[in-house]
């Protein structure tokens, strides 16, 4: 039923534009009859005597009779010496003569140059008109392609006044329009629910609160308990946010309006204000209503800066935001939920109790809610189910989100297609997810010569060694085929999502980075400008480290994130220092780490300048032989050594 009511709302501001219009159109023809007649009544009473003649009304009233029939001046003057004529009308364009014969003709006379010559001369004393002389001032006695000029400025009048009045009336239903805004209704109450999301159990948990309000208030009101006015969802893109605000209003069977931050900006002045209010008129007409505002950071906040009248307008809308979330009971059954990545941009009032008084953060999903989702999508594909590893895809997609997995499982089947597969297989999937990672395989390395070719060999090399040697992740593969913007990749996933780091993971993160640097300064004695992207993490983490969570040599635990941003600026020398130290000693226990590691990161490069892509496999496998080998060595050597004891 409610769709049926703003649609009515639609017909109804059809009709009466339609009917503004026709009435427009209608007062343009009186104004343009009327506007043609005054004249004409004004000279017939101010002009003529109560009583006129046959002959003098006919030619007031009706001058036709005489426009059928043309003569030249020579007749007119012919039948006056004659005294022939009865009568003579006098016009702007034309003189109308009737004879006493009965014939009538009238004399072409433009802008009454003759007629002001001959016949309106002064009469002699005691002299008398030989016929009667009639003045026609609004005579139509225009012919032809003439008559037909006249009613085409009529038609021109009416329509610029016409036009003018459509433009009126169409700024008059655009700004309407404006002001209304574009906020509706769903159809229905979404048909989502909270089991049909995958994951995301903190945020269903705090949303139960809101649910339970909206579907029994009386337990709240009971208890004296004050509902939650408004709901703020964090969190990065893709998570989310905008499904779980859909359950919400299908859990509780509630309306749903969906609108942006952007929705309540506008080009005229005062109708972001009225698009709050029709906001909130709508959602109070179909309570329950779930009122979701995603990007809700569009909405900025107040300033005092001066900024003019755009920073002036952006404040009064936010203030009626303010005033129209502090309703009280008039906005009872209306749950506002807001969806931001970045919520310090929020104005604070909004984020005060009574206002957006709860935040929930919504994370990326973990390792059994990714496989759980991957499998979601993959039922729309056609796939080899029993040749795909779910939980081995979700341990490759660590951090993605849901909406990245929902990309991953389309470009899988992309693939299928691109190879002539009728079946997506691992495979596919695999190849998916690197191009979700890292990119998609460029054309490169055609350009690219065989010694650049070899040191990008040697760099993902030295990348997968220190990574598999460390033990920071799963190393998957190492491929010197260009994805990307990358010339190589060495791919290594995490076996479980982390949230919290150790000071020595952090390290050896630092000196998985600085591996790619090092193992070309070991093999080359020097670096090339691949490892400038890997420099600018490693240094990042060790900012990090040494400036926000006291992993200082020295034991500084001062956090530079305490300061203020401008502040914080004029203290960095010292950490940027301590940070310096940090990457040289990590640096030199990389270096040692590959120096005692060489033939396997060789034998790796070999590999990879053979085949391109090296799996994660035969990197273990190579470094198990080569302990292998060094113990061997190294048992003899103390065997020999005990001998010549």
């Amino acid at each position: 039923m409610k769709p049926a009511r703003n649609s009515l709302w639609s017909r109804v501001g059809r009709y009466v534009a339609c009917a503004a219009a026709v009435a427009a159109l209608a007062a343009t023809v009186g104004f343009l009859h009327w506007r043609h007649e005054q004249p004409a009544t004004q000279s017939q009473s101010e002009a003529q005597p109560e009583a006129l003649s046959g002959v003098a009304s006919d030619m007031r009233h009706n001058a036709s009779a005489w426009t059928h029939r043309e003569k030249d001046v020579s007749a007119m003057l012919g039948d006056i010496r004659a005294h022939d004529v009865r009568a003579i009308g006098v016009s702007r364009d034309a003189i109308l003569v009737s004879t006493l014969q009965g014939d009538k003709y009238y004399v072409a006379d433009h802008n009454g140059a003759f007629s002001n010559a001959l016949l309106l001369g002064d009469l002699k004393p005691d002299g008398a008109a030989p016929y009667q002389l009639v003045w026609l001032p609004d005579a139509n006695l225009r012919t032809g392609l003439a008559r037909w000029g006249d009613t085409f400025d009529h038609i021109r009048d009416a329509l610029s006044l016409l036009l003018s009045v459509l433009m009126l009336g169409g700024l008059a239903w655009f700004v309407r329009r404006e002001m209304a805004g574009g906020a509706q209704l769903l159809g229905k109450p979404p048909v989502l629910r909270f089991d049909d999301v995958i994951g995301a159990g903190e945020a269903k948990s705090a949303l139960a609160d809101v649910r339970a309000w909206l579907t029994e208030p009386a337990q709240f009101t009971g208890m004296g308990v004050r509902a939650p006015c408004g709901i703020l969802m964090t969190g990065g893109p893709g998570v989310g946010k905008t499904r779980l605000a859909q359950a919400l209003a299908g859990e509780c069977g509630a309306s749903f309006i969906a609108i942006t931050g952007s929705y309540f900006s506008a080009k005229y002045y005062g109708v972001g204000i009225q698009k709050v209010k029709r906001l909130f008129e709508l959602a109070r007409k179909n309570a329950p209503t779930v009122i979701f505002i995603d990007e809700a950071d569009g909405l900025g906040k107040r300033t005092d800066t001066g900024g003019g009248p755009v920073e002036a307008e952006s404040n009064r809308i936010i203030n009626q935001l303010l005033a129209e979330m502090d309703g009280f009971a008039s906005n009872e059954g209306i749950i506002i939920v807001a969806a931001t990545n970045h919520p310090d941009n929020l104005d604070e009032a909004l984020r005060r109790p009574g206002r957006f008084d709860r935040t929930v953060a919504v994370r990326l999903p973990d390792l059994e809610d990714r496989a759980e989702i991957l499998r979601f999508y993959a039922a729309n594909l056609k796939t080899k189910t029993d040749d795909i590893d779910f939980e081995q895809l979700a341990r490759l997609t660590t951090g993605l989100s849901p909406a990245t997995l929902s990309m991953i499982v389309n470009q899988a089947g992309l693939v299928a297609r691109k190879a002539g597969d009728r079946h997506v297989g691992a495979t596919h999937f695999l190849e998916a997810i690197k191009i979700a990672r890292i990119g998609d395989i460029n054309g490169a390395e055609r350009a690219l010569s065989d010694d650049e070719r070899t040191r990008i060999a040697i760099h993902e090399a030295g990348h997968g060694l220190v990574a598999a040697l460390l033990g920071t992740g799963v190393l998957e593969e190492v491929t010197i085929l260009p994805r990307g913007g990358a010339l190589g990749v060495a791919l290594i996933t995490k076996m479980q999502d982390k949230y919290l780091y150790r000071e020595t993971e952090m390290r050896n993160e630092i000196q998985v980075l600085l591996g790619g640097r090092n193992a070309e300064l070991l093999m080359f004695d020097e670096a090339s400008s691949g490892a400038a992207q890997d420099l600018q993490e490693a240094s990042r983490i060790g900012l990090d480290m040494v400036s926000k969570h006291g992993f200082n040599a020295d034991g500084n635990l001062f956090s530079l994130a305490a300061l203020p941003q401008q502040v914080a600026g004029l203290q960095l020398k010292s950490a940027i220092e301590h940070a310096n130290a940090l990457l040289h000693e990590l640096n030199d226990a990389c270096f040692a780490l590959l120096r005692a590691n060489e033939p396997v990161l060789r034998a790796i490069a070999d590999r990879l300048l053979e085949e391109e892509t090296v799996p994660g496999e035969t990197v273990y496998r190579l470094i198990r032989e080569h302990a292998a080998k060094s113990a061997a060595i190294a048992e003899a050597n103390e065997v020999i050594e005990i001998a010549a004891a």
